[in-house]
């Protein structure tokens, strides 16, 4: 929180131009481990680096981007898509890419290489739950109650989306803290949640994700956003990026995730084991 207030203060001062490599994240598990991991193989460069993680949500970060308080984060492109352009969701992953490198090239913004995984939203349930699809989620909606974060019932990728895909109405929805979901769920306060693919806590806890059989979310990609004014000063920045091209799978992001949230891990030790299994994130 101090954080994201200081972040917000300095945004609002118009203050920026530091002479280190400002390196962003959200407010939840993976983003903590993918900012911690861009801002290590930035430094094995011989980069400076001055890490701002759990700044918020998406929009906290993309205004830190462009206001010049941040110089990387790694954004997914669905998000980009929708939530940040305001287009409609497309489900090809390369045509989105596309879209969202050539929309930010214009605010001087460069999309570089997906660090490769798609980590979309997910609807998890109990394993207990007698549907394995969305579409036959249905029926079940109007008995279940459901938890979202906040981002997730607001943004038009989230439950806007999936109201419109499958007409899914729930006795109850609540707002809660991402951390709080899957206590929720597990301790039967209710019924389904909002997460994502990626989340290390569905396989620990013994939970299901079910599956997107309409296909109401578009892909999301997870790629470093860089200023291209941060690539311009900083010569060897291109470089140490591209070193994260597809260093990740979806298995292995999973199971990052559940070093921190499961076993409850250091987020820098569990980067810096990654990192020693993957030399060209150091070469």
């Amino acid at each position: 929180m101090r954080a994201l207030l200081a972040l917000l203060v300095c945004v609002a001062a118009g203050c920026g131009g530091g002479s280190t490599i400002a390196v962003g994240s959200k407010n939840f598990t993976e983003q903590l481990v993918l900012g911690e991991l861009v801002a290590q193989t930035i430094e094995a460069a011989g980069l400076p680096v001055e890490r701002r993680p759990g700044l918020g949500g998406t929009f906290v970060c993309d205004t830190a981007l462009r206001a010049g308080q941040l110089d990387v984060y790694v954004e997914y492109t669905g998000t980009a898509l929708t939530a940040i352009l305001k287009e409609q969701p497309d489900a090809d992953p390369g045509r989105v890419l596309a879209r969202v490198r050539e929309a930010y090239a214009a605010a001087g913004l460069t999309w570089t290489a997906p660090l490769g995984f798609d980590d979309t939203f997910a609807m998890v349930v109990r394993a207990d739950a007698p549907v394995q699809t969305l579409g036959e989620a249905v029926a079940q909606a109007p008995g279940w109650r459901a938890a979202f974060g906040y981002e997730f019932q607001q943004r038009p990728d989230g439950y806007p989306a999936l109201a419109r895909v499958y007409g899914l109405a729930f006795k109850e929805v609540r707002t809660m803290d991402l951390g709080l979901l899957y206590r929720a769920l597990t301790e039967r306060q209710v019924d389904v949640v909002a997460g994502n693919a990626t989340d290390g806590l569905i396989a620990s806890l013994g939970l299901r994700v079910l599956t997107d059989d309409r296909r109401a979310f578009p892909p999301y990609e997870a790629v470093p956003v860089v200023r291209k004014a941060a690539l311009a000063r900083w010569p060897a920045l291109a470089a140490a990026l591209a070193r994260l091209d597809g260093v990740l799978t979806a298995d292995e992001m999973r199971r990052l995730n559940a070093a921190v949230d499961a076993d409850h891990r250091d987020v820098a030790g569990v980067v810096r084991e990654f990192r020693a299994a993957h030399p060209q994130t150091s070469s």
